[in-house]
């Protein structure tokens, strides 16, 4: 009898327009969406302070720190950034009177940026598939050394790299900076091998029995069909060798190399007036984080399909 008014009930429900069904409150799910946008607020509110410094008068930060709106809003911070602004008119807004040449500096890690990612795609590739669809002795062995690398801390090899650049004569250059990052990484022929496994063998196989070489094969059957991790990969690359500071600090300090991160560094420390221009540096991190955000905004959900198609969870 239990059984039969319980399922009565449940028919009932069913029967109810889904509307309805889905006006009832749901405690479960307010709390999880009320965590989600806390987390959110959480993490956006660094950018929203860092848009609310660089908006702000330099010279009046100190008197309102705790201000969630910008303090004596201007466009100050943006001009002496971008080298508009006299240094007389820097110092009466707070600024240090030092300038980021940031024209310089962004083409420089376009430069830097756009090889790295090219070389780690290309070699990175030509590894994967090496490891995915070639057969050849010992190939197992060593795909597990290069996945061992991926637990060495980078900044291990950061001495080694110095030396090898230094022998070379490649200190100040992009040659110097962009070297070590150029070819494949255990990372990008993880990736890439992933995807690689999951393409048909019969694909290639019917190239094989035309006559394609390995080669031909590498590059009319399996890049082409290989786009979206390939872009995927070099977005990623791409993103990291922008932001990288360590090593391109370390062999490429000279203006006429130095990247956008160094750049900012060099400003941070320029303080003439015993404080940091934190209005202009704001500024300058918000125009060298721009390119980045608006890069990975368009290509996002390629990345997140491509990183989910390509095993990695």
């Amino acid at each position: 009898m239990a059984t039969t008014a319980t399922t009565f009930d449940e028919a009932v429900a069913a029967s109810k327009p889904a509307g309805a069904r889905r006006g009832r409150f749901n405690l479960g799910r307010f709390l999880a969406w009320s965590v989600l946008v806390l987390i959110m607020l959480v993490t956006l509110f660094p950018f929203y302070w860092m848009l609310r410094t660089a908006f702000s008068n330099g010279a009046y930060l100190a008197t309102e720190p705790s201000n969630l709106l910008p303090v004596e809003s201007t466009w100050g911070a943006f001009e002496r950034v971008l080298g508009f602004a006299s240094t007389a008119d820097a110092q009466a807004q707070g600024g240090s009177g030092a300038v980021v040449n940031i024209g310089l500096s962004l083409l420089n890690s376009v430069i830097v940026s756009t090889f790295i990612a090219a070389g780690q795609v290309f070699f990175g590739a030509l590894a994967a598939y090496a490891f995915a669809r070639l057969r050849w002795p010992g190939r197992d062995a060593v795909f597990f050394l290069f996945l061992t690398a991926l637990m060495v801390p980078p900044i291990f090899t950061q001495l080694p790299n110095f030396l090898l650049i230094r022998d070379l004569g490649l200190l100040n250059t992009y040659a110097g900076i962009i070297l070590p990052f150029f070819f494949m990484t255990p990372f990008a022929i993880f990736f890439l091998r992933q995807f690689f496994l999951g393409i048909p063998h019969e694909v290639e196989e019917a190239a094989r029995l035309d006559g394609a070489s390995a080669a031909r094969r590498f590059f009319g059957v399996i890049l082409p069909m290989a786009s979206g991790p390939l872009t995927t990969l070099a977005i990623l690359q791409y993103v990291q060798a922008w932001g990288e500071y360590f090593w391109p600090l370390l062999v490429g300090s000279d203006q006429s190399v130095r990247v956008l991160t160094v750049a900012l560094g060099i400003f941070r420390s320029q303080t003439p007036q015993g404080t940091p221009d934190w209005a202009g540096l704001m500024a300058a991190t918000l125009l060298a984080a721009l390119p980045i955000i608006v890069l990975f905004a368009i290509f996002s959900r390629k990345v997140v399909n491509s990183i989910g198609f390509s095993g990695i969870k």
